[in-house]
């Protein structure tokens, strides 16, 4: 799978796209990252890409000129035709493990970096596929969410984790619930044991056990999860029981302290 991003500051992505898991999966061919300075299509002595918006304002906006011939450029290249054009933007769809599985189906993404107060709104409407946010915040400009995106779609590639099911058992994935706890050596650290079950050897309960505490941590910390995750006969069964006891123990705490 082919990455592509465009930035006004190049400098900012070679540490974060170089590294561990995703720097080895770049020298294995099995992603590849470009990274084109729009600056390289702006005319004049000083190579500007912004200006000062009409009608007045606070900020600078990206000018339209060079962004459009930076991605004009970048989708001429190998493997051609094909692939979206990513804009990234607080405005933009929020990126999510399904999108992210999406996403990575197609042969090519054009990650396109923001900066200064926006982006002129006539490139989105000349170049662009889609409008992407990491999140409900503003960051100061667009390469480190092309990272995140580049990170996120880049571990579901086959083959980059190693393990064919690691992403299947990633929080959101699959299901749409958060993952289970991990444990690992030694047995007791600080007082804190592993869970037995997860020594018994019963691969059966094992799996029971972590599909339970999946269940309770998403009941827990992210209970809108549960409006959309796929749950059996037997899950909807836990989440019952789980509502009831907590009504239980309120109703307890109620009685021994009226």
């Amino acid at each position: 799978m082919v990455f592509d991003i465009l930035t006004t500051f190049p400098e900012s992505l070679s540490g974060p796209l170089g590294t561990s898991i995703l720097g080895r999966a770049r020298e294995r061919g099995l992603v590849s990252v470009r990274i084109t300075n729009i600056r390289d299509f702006a005319t004049g002595r000083h190579k500007t890409t912004d200006d000062a918006p009409f009608g007045g304002g606070a900020g600078m906006v990206m000018k339209p000129e060079p962004l459009v011939a930076a991605i004009e450029h970048v989708q001429a290249l190998p493997p051609g035709p094909g692939g979206l054009t990513v804009i990234l933007s607080p405005q933009g769809e929020r990126l999510t493990q399904r999108l992210a599985e999406r996403l990575v189906e197609e042969p090519r993404l054009i990650l396109v970096c923001g900066h200064y107060e926006g982006i002129d709104e006539r490139v989105y409407v000349l170049a662009a596929d889609l409008e992407l946010s990491i999140g409900d915040y503003v960051m100061t400009g667009g390469e480190l969410a092309a990272a995140v995106v580049v990170d996120v779609v880049a571990r579901l590639v086959p083959g980059v984790l190693g393990h064919p099911d690691s992403p299947v058992q990633d929080s959101f994935a699959g299901d749409g619930l958060l993952d289970y706890p991990h444990y690992t050596r030694p047995r007791e650290f600080r007082g804190l044991r592993v869970p037995e079950i997860l020594l018994s050897g019963h691969h059966a309960e094992v799996e029971r056990w972590r599909r339970r505490e999946a269940l309770a941590r998403t009941r827990h910390r992210r209970p809108d999860l549960l409006e959309s995750a796929r749950l059996s006969r037997q899950d909807l069964e836990y989440l019952r029981y789980l509502d009831a006891s907590d009504a239980g123990a309120g109703q307890n705490h109620q009685e021994e302290h009226p």
